[in-house]
């Protein structure tokens, strides 16, 4: 139990109860001044749209990085050859 924090927080219930009932967004502490319009409209476009994480953007370059890691071998052996 966490004692002595208060958070703002904003409740969003779903319109299609099939996969989720809410979804929760915690405010963070400079959030000051900003509308309850202008914060609802933050969240509805966060659930619309979710961003992508780092990790899969990471995931989308790894067969380059795999063919990169390919071409610089094969060069490296093949100069080993030749010498």
């Amino acid at each position: 139990m966490v004692k002595g924090i208060s958070r703002q927080v904003i409740l969003v219930q779903s319109p299609d109860k099939k996969l989720f009932e809410q979804a929760i967004f915690i405010l963070k502490d400079d959030a000051i001044g900003v509308t309850e319009e202008q914060l609802m409209k933050e969240a509805q476009s966060i659930i619309r749209n979710p961003r992508l994480d780092g990790k899969k953007k990471r995931m989308l370059f790894a067969p380059a990085w795999a063919c990169v890691g390919a071409v610089l071998t094969g060069m490296v052996w093949m100069l080993t050859a030749l010498i």
